[in-house]
């Protein structure tokens, strides 16, 4: 089994075998916050048009995301994990935009199978990946907009080769890690309008979950859902 390091969106156009895209600030992080308070499956689009499209049509009965870290307005919830945490979305079909994780995944056509990939389910990604069947796993660190590597999405993606080459891996290294860099700072300034801090607290509570967030193609679009890992 062959595992590459890939980034960015370049990365997600070129991923192929079991690919993992990589969104840990804040995309899948709300993503998986999400289906664990109960969501029945999550749409992730690239556009706020094709969100707000799905609601209107029915498809979806909210809308999560951001423009430039920033809730449209249209939106019923924003890119923040702790804003979702007390919801409940028991049963909820969810419209999701993102500047870097949603449009990762809506670019990793190559995927054979696909996973919406944060630190909070980790293990359980890394667990799903190997055992996918593939000869090819490929991770690809999202970073800022798609465009700039951040140091939580390129560390995700080497903790997860550490786990998928059976090592044990070290959370608490990781976790420390990301806390030094300037995208952990951002969130612990109260001018620079990054996300609450709280979010910073969810996003590094490394497997937090038990499951992984799969994604398949359903009527052309990907859908994420729920998967527990074998």
């Amino acid at each position: 089994m062959k595992i590459i390091v890939d980034s960015l969106l370049v990365g997600a156009e070129r991923a192929s075998g079991a690919v993992a895209v990589i969104d840990v600030f804040r995309a899948f992080t709300t993503a998986a916050v999400v289906l664990a308070n109960g969501a029945s499956r999550i749409i992730m689009v690239g556009s706020v048009e094709e969100a707000l499209a799905l609601r209107a049509s029915g498809a979806v009965q909210l809308c999560m995301g951001e423009v430039g870290g920033v809730a449209p307005p249209e939106f019923e919830f924003g890119n923040s994990p702790f804003e979702v945490a007390p919801q409940d979305f028991t049963g909820k079909v969810v419209a999701q935009r993102t500047s870097a994780g949603t449009q990762g995944i809506v670019a990793a056509r190559g995927a054979e199978a696909l996973y919406a990939t944060s630190l909070v389910t980790a293990r359980s990604t890394a667990r799903a990946l190997a055992a996918a069947g593939t000869d090819r796993i490929t991770l690809i660190a999202m970073g800022h907009e798609g465009v700039e590597r951040t140091d939580e999405d390129e560390l995700c993606a080497l903790h997860l080769r550490n786990l998928l080459e059976g090592r044990a891996g070290d959370p608490d290294a990781v976790r420390r890690a990301i806390l030094a860099g300037k995208e952990a700072a951002r969130f612990l300034d109260p001018t620079s309008g990054h996300g609450h801090p709280r979010d910073l607290d969810i996003a590094l509570d490394i497997d937090r979950y038990d499951f992984a967030v799969r994604v398949t193609l359903e009527g052309g679009r990907p859908v994420a859902r729920m998967e527990r890992a074998p």
